[in-house]
């Protein structure tokens, strides 16, 4: 489904987020690209993140989907969890990539979510889904229920046969092809078979 506000953040994470580098880099994946996405360089202006918290609110609304807190590991989700929360009047969270290990020792930060929670997850960029995946993992140690998952963009097809499996309807605003990139994996597959 498109909307006005989905398709001018696909426009600003073109031009604002993606980068095509003279040598493959390696991702956070461990996959290697010449296409660099960065969401948080894309957002780092506060019209644009508050449009892109908006075409978020927008889609999940218009799917029918409700949810009391949004939230996802840190660092891709920071920004986005903030700027949802605020167009939507819900709470944020954070989820740590391991504990503290002082004060508190929580794993998650912000809004305190458990059972009877509707979660929203979000994520910058995906490419194999480890990232969300892991917060998943972590929100639902805590009873709470995870209702939906988005990512700004979308660098291959793992997270969604993932999100399926597990039964939680994934929005990516952008995925590769929106994009006019490869596959995760097609670009070095190529690579080498030439």
């Amino acid at each position: 489904m498109s909307s006005a506000k989905s398709d001018q953040l696909l426009e600003i994470l073109r031009d604002g987020g993606l980068t095509t580098l003279p040598a493959p880099v390696q991702l956070a994946s461990g996959q290697w690209s010449r296409y660099f996405i960065d969401g948080k360089e894309a957002l780092a202006a506060g019209a644009d993140l508050r449009l892109a918290a908006e075409a978020i609110s927008e889609r999940v609304s218009d799917a029918g989907i409700s949810f009391d807190a949004v939230g996802g590991l840190t660092l891709g989700a920071d920004a986005l969890a903030a700027a949802i929360a605020l167009v939507s009047e819900t709470n944020w969270f954070i989820v740590r990539k391991a504990p503290k290990g002082r004060g508190t020792d929580r794993r998650i930060e912000g809004a305190r979510i458990g059972d009877g929670d509707h979660v929203l997850l979000v994520d910058d960029v995906v490419t194999t889904g480890g990232s969300i995946l892991q917060a998943f993992d972590v929100v639902q140690a805590t009873g709470a229920e995870v209702v939906a998952a988005v990512t700004l963009a979308d660098r291959g097809d793992d997270a969604a046969r993932e999100f399926a499996q597990r039964s939680v309807p994934y929005f990516p605003m952008a995925t590769y092809h929106d994009l006019g990139i490869p596959r995760v994996g097609e670009e070095q597959a190529a690579a080498t078979a030439g």
